[in-house]
Protein backbone atom coordinates (compact mmCIF):
# COMPACT_ATOMS: atom_id res chain seq x y z
CA UNK A 1 0.00 0.00 0.00
CA UNK A 2 2.77 2.42 0.95
CA UNK A 3 4.61 1.37 -2.20
CA UNK A 4 1.59 2.16 -4.39
CA UNK A 5 1.20 5.60 -2.83
CA UNK A 6 4.90 6.35 -3.33
CA UNK A 7 4.70 5.22 -6.98
CA UNK A 8 1.62 7.38 -7.58
CA UNK A 9 3.27 10.40 -5.96
CA UNK A 10 6.39 9.84 -8.06
CA UNK A 11 4.41 9.65 -11.30
CA UNK A 12 2.54 12.82 -10.38
CA UNK A 13 5.86 14.64 -9.84
CA UNK A 14 7.31 13.30 -13.09
CA UNK A 15 4.24 14.62 -14.92
CA UNK A 16 4.88 18.10 -13.54
CA UNK A 17 8.55 18.29 -14.52
CA UNK A 18 9.34 21.37 -16.61
CA UNK A 19 10.56 19.48 -19.65
CA UNK A 20 12.30 22.26 -21.47
CA UNK A 21 15.71 23.41 -22.54
CA UNK A 22 15.00 26.72 -20.83
CA UNK A 23 17.03 25.96 -17.71
CA UNK A 24 19.68 28.12 -16.15
CA UNK A 25 21.77 27.58 -13.03
CA UNK A 26 23.15 30.53 -11.13
CA UNK A 27 22.06 33.76 -9.47
CA UNK A 28 20.89 36.95 -11.12
CA UNK A 29 22.40 39.97 -9.41
CA UNK A 30 21.55 43.61 -9.85
CA UNK A 31 24.47 45.99 -9.47
CA UNK A 32 25.11 49.70 -9.70
CA UNK A 33 28.15 50.69 -11.75
CA UNK A 34 29.68 54.12 -11.28
CA UNK A 35 32.21 55.66 -13.65
CA UNK A 36 35.10 57.60 -12.22
CA UNK A 37 34.82 60.64 -14.49
CA UNK A 38 32.96 62.35 -17.33
CA UNK A 39 29.54 60.91 -16.50
CA UNK A 40 26.97 63.36 -15.12
CA UNK A 41 24.72 60.58 -13.87
CA UNK A 42 27.56 59.00 -11.90
CA UNK A 43 28.69 62.43 -10.67
CA UNK A 44 25.21 62.85 -9.11
CA UNK A 45 25.70 59.49 -7.37
CA UNK A 46 23.02 57.67 -9.39
CA UNK A 47 25.21 55.22 -11.30
CA UNK A 48 24.03 52.73 -13.91
CA UNK A 49 21.96 49.66 -13.08
CA UNK A 50 23.33 46.44 -14.61
CA UNK A 51 22.38 42.77 -14.30
CA UNK A 52 24.88 39.94 -13.94
CA UNK A 53 24.36 36.19 -13.92
CA UNK A 54 26.82 34.60 -11.48
CA UNK A 55 27.53 30.89 -11.83
CA UNK A 56 29.74 28.92 -9.42
CA UNK A 57 31.75 25.92 -10.54
CA UNK A 58 33.76 23.25 -8.79
CA UNK A 59 37.04 24.38 -7.34
CA UNK A 60 35.65 27.73 -6.24
CA UNK A 61 35.63 29.16 -9.75
CA UNK A 62 32.90 31.70 -10.52
CA UNK A 63 31.79 33.02 -13.88
CA UNK A 64 29.91 36.28 -14.33
CA UNK A 65 27.87 36.99 -17.44
CA UNK A 66 26.38 40.39 -18.21
CA UNK A 67 22.67 40.24 -18.98
CA UNK A 68 20.99 42.84 -21.17
CA UNK A 69 18.00 44.52 -19.56
CA UNK A 70 15.59 43.14 -22.19
CA UNK A 71 16.63 39.56 -21.32
CA UNK A 72 16.26 39.84 -17.53
CA UNK A 73 12.68 38.45 -17.48
CA UNK A 74 13.76 35.52 -19.66
CA UNK A 75 16.74 34.78 -17.41
CA UNK A 76 14.50 34.89 -14.33
CA UNK A 77 12.09 32.43 -15.96
CA UNK A 78 14.94 30.05 -16.86
CA UNK A 79 16.32 30.24 -13.31
CA UNK A 80 12.84 29.51 -11.93
CA UNK A 81 12.52 26.49 -14.25
CA UNK A 82 15.85 25.19 -12.94
CA UNK A 83 14.76 25.56 -9.31
CA UNK A 84 11.43 23.82 -9.96
CA UNK A 85 13.20 20.97 -11.74
CA UNK A 86 15.76 20.63 -8.95
CA UNK A 87 13.01 20.54 -6.29
CA UNK A 88 11.07 17.91 -8.24
CA UNK A 89 14.18 15.74 -8.74
CA UNK A 90 14.93 15.91 -5.01
CA UNK A 91 11.33 14.93 -4.17
CA UNK A 92 11.47 12.01 -6.63
CA UNK A 93 14.75 10.84 -5.08
CA UNK A 94 13.16 10.88 -1.62
CA UNK A 95 10.23 8.79 -2.89
CA UNK A 96 12.68 6.36 -4.50
CA UNK A 97 14.51 6.08 -1.15
CA UNK A 98 11.17 5.09 0.39
CA UNK A 99 10.60 2.55 -2.38
CA UNK A 100 13.90 0.85 -1.53
CA UNK A 101 12.82 0.18 2.04
CA UNK A 102 11.09 -3.14 2.62
CA UNK A 103 7.38 -2.91 3.27
CA UNK A 104 6.36 -3.73 6.82
CA UNK A 105 4.53 -7.04 7.09
CA UNK A 106 0.93 -6.85 8.10
CA UNK A 107 -0.14 -8.66 11.21
CA UNK A 108 -2.61 -11.37 10.55
CA UNK A 109 -5.60 -11.61 12.75
CA UNK A 110 -7.01 -14.97 13.74
CA UNK A 111 -4.91 -18.12 13.47
CA UNK A 112 -1.33 -18.07 14.66
CA UNK A 113 1.47 -19.84 12.88
CA UNK A 114 3.97 -21.45 15.23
Amino acid sequence: MIRNRALQAREKLVGKLPVTGELLRGSLLERIVRHTKDCPKCARGEGHRVFVLTVSYAGGRTRQISVRRERVAEVRRWLDNYHKLKEAVEAICELNHDLLRPEPHRRRTGARHD
